[in-house]
């Protein structure tokens, strides 16, 4: 009786280490050669993060495109890509912007780092800001696996209500784009800032839409996506989801031309 005991209990855990094994390996994304991994920062605010309503239905992963979840993780690029604000994250550009790049380059893997956080200034983003050291430290862990291609950034609505922040913006964020590239040992990283929405009326919402275009006129590998004709939510403040896959894309477009004007000077 004890002998049969004892094979079953032996049977039942050896089931449940496959069955566990097996689970886990579902779990985990096997990654290509390290040269074969081109890997993108998503940062800034909530029209980064996005906030676009995602549509279950549609809600597929490119085939060769990858994110980092908040464990650290690289898994399928599913809808919403940040975990910021868990109630409220939704469809935004990295939507749009990872499976253009990826069609792009039929031979490699995309890799996005989700790093942008609802509501915050640009203050939190320069050179020694949490939000700044913490996404320099998910890329440095990750630069192991792969290679860091370029960033995206959107942000600047929260910066668009005092003059002091706004009319200081170009100042700002040229010198947190090359603090960036020296901490991530990546000089002429490619980096594309996104207009804010036509639709977004605070004070300097246009100032900083000029500072963006200042910056891709003064700091070498830059540029700047449009946002011209995107619709925004009913909230006048975020972009909805076509329009977030859309501006992607466009984001997509400029990172293409900035690296091929690289490639180009080599």
């Amino acid at each position: 009786m004890k002998i049969k005991l004892i094979l079953s209990v032996a049977l039942f855990m050896g089931l449940f280490a496959v069955s566990s094994s097996a689970h886990a390996d579902k779990k985990t994304t096997k990654l290509p050669e390290k040269e074969n991994f081109h890997i993108y920062l998503l940062i800034g605010q909530s029209n980064m993060a996005g906030r676009g309503v995602v549509d279950p239905a549609a809600n597929k992963p490119h085939p060769r495109v990858l994110k980092l979840d908040k464990k650290g993780n690289w898994v399928p690029a599913t809808d919403p890509l940040h975990f910021d604000k868990p109630k409220i994250a939704g469809v935004g550009p990295g939507s749009g912007f990872g499976p253009a790049i990826a069609d792009a380059h039929p031979d490699v893997t995309i890799g996005l780092i989700p790093a942008a956080v609802g509501g915050t200034p640009l203050s939190r983003w320069v050179k020694g800001g949490d939000l700044y050291e913490r996404a320099v430290k998910w890329a440095k862990k990750n630069q192991k696996k792969g290679v860091i291609k370029g960033a995206i950034w959107h942000q600047g609505e929260g910066d668009s209500s005092k003059p002091e922040l706004y009319n200081s913006y170009q100042k700002r964020l040229s010198g947190m784009i090359v603090d960036l590239r020296t901490d991530l040992n990546e000089p002429d990283m490619p980096f594309v800032m996104g207009e804010l929405g036509e639709f977004f009326m605070r004070p300097g919402a246009g100032t900083v839409n000029e500072a963006l275009h200042g910056i891709a006129k003064t700091v070498p590998g830059t540029a700047v996506a449009s946002s011209k004709g995107l619709k925004a939510k009913s909230d006048q403040v975020h972009f909805n989801a076509a329009a977030e896959k859309e501006f992607g894309k466009r984001y997509a477009e400029q990172m293409l031309k900035l690296q091929k004007q690289a490639a180009d000077k080599e």
